[in-house]
């Protein structure tokens, strides 16, 4: 039987953080409907204690989305945790997320104070906020460049505390995924009171490697990844949603499930990108344009004759349109062939030779060739339907 995982999104507050990309509450309330809708089992809604707008929004999604924990961020500070608190009030299933740094050179250089008084704010922090929330799940800031046996102790002292939920983010996007993996599997040897709680993963993009980063912890015994719809987020970003889900379901042998509908996400791809008018690159994994577009004439071959030969999904899993064939002078015979037949041509073996040459040069002229580009090659070539 398959391991559960548990989805945590951030885009409507770690996401929401991009210059640019923030968004009013009737929108986040939109977004944190299609969450809903989508299966995520935890939405942080936001930072309260930072403004009043984002207060009042948390407050209004809590009213507005019943079925998954709202969460809400805040630093271990007292106060914070209070107006966290407040805005929480209506939620069927609260959740605080607190927290602070836990490498030496957030210790030193930003908190400019000892490990022993972080172990003391880390239990004080969740002790405050167990008396406000139904849970609490602390972070462990920059836990990817923590000394891993501090890190430990923070991980069970917070437990010792009544956190529900660990977080050990690589806040910076530094760790490799061997190297992350190794620090989720440590903590679950090497933390007495591990079983109390669940560890989760927060990977930053810096390099490149949050999803595979993910991945690695949820294989070592990670229970929950925090990500993002399009992987947006601070700097280069956080983990992708949609890449997790998918990769979980490509790959059953791993025994790990989301309750993720993959059918909506490519959906929700759209909207939070025009929402947060944050553009998705087109060939960004899952929900780019060109996902499932082929356009080299060896792929289109392929693909023509058996889709699997060059796509490892169906497009119609994650609610994407059908595969597309574009027309590049890389394209081959079979894929003009295709295209023909699809708008209405159907030429013997010597036309298609003809109208292919013709064509090429037609693609190296325009770059693209699409539907009326073709009824022009077909009026040239004096082939009718």
């Amino acid at each position: 039987m398959a391991k559960r995982i548990y989805v945590f999104d951030t885009t409507l507050r770690d996401g929401e953080q991009v210059p640019g990309c923030q968004l009013n509450t009737e929108e986040k309330i939109t977004v944190a409907k299609a969450l809903d809708e989508l299966g995520v089992d935890v939405i942080e809604a936001g930072f309260p204690v930072s403004s009043p707008g984002d207060f009042n929004s948390v407050v209004e999604i809590t009213k507005a989305v019943t079925r998954p924990t709202i969460c809400a961020l805040t630093r271990a500070k007292e106060v914070d945790i209070n107006v966290a608190g407040e805005a929480l009030r209506f939620a069927k299933r609260s959740r605080i997320h607190t927290g602070i740094g836990s490498s030496d050179i957030h210790i030193q250089h930003k908190l400019r104070t000892t490990r022993e008084n972080i172990l003391e704010m880390a239990a004080a922090a969740v002790r405050q906020a167990k008396k406000v929330v139904h849970e609490v799940e602390f972070f462990c800031e920059d836990a990817g460049r923590a000394d891993q046996e501090f890190l430990a102790r923070m991980v069970e002292t917070v437990i010792a505390a009544g956190a529900d939920v660990v977080n050990i983010p690589d806040t910076t996007g530094y760790m490799l995924p061997w190297q992350y993996g190794e620090r989720i599997k440590y903590l679950m040897n090497n933390v007495p009171n591990i079983d109390k709680a669940i560890l989760s993963a927060h990977c930053h993009n810096d390099l490149g490697l949050a999803t595979a980063n993910s991945i690695a912890a949820l294989t070592n015994g990670a229970m929950q990844v925090e990500c993002t719809i399009n992987g947006i987020g601070e700097r280069a970003g956080n983990t992708a949603l949609e890449e997790v889900a998918m990769i979980l379901q490509c790959h059953p042998y791993l025994g790990l499930e989301t309750n993720i509908n993959t059918k909506k996400l490519v959906p929700i791809s759209h909207m939070v990108s025009t929402m947060m008018r944050m553009p998705v690159q087109s060939n960004k994994a899952i929900v780019g344009r060109n996902a499932f577009a082929h356009s080299s004439g060896i792929h289109q071959d392929g693909f023509l004759k058996h889709r699997e030969t060059y796509e490892i999904m169906d497009p119609a899993d994650v609610g994407a349109d059908a595969s597309s064939i574009l027309l590049t002078a890389r394209s081959g015979r079979a894929a003009l062939n295709h295209r023909l037949a699809n708008i209405g041509y159907m030429l013997s073996k010597d036309q298609l030779d003809d109208a292919y040459k013709r064509f090429l040069d037609m693609a190296d002229r325009l770059k693209q060739v699409d539907d009326d580009h073709l009824h022009e090659l077909m009026r040239e070539t004096e082939i009718v339907k």
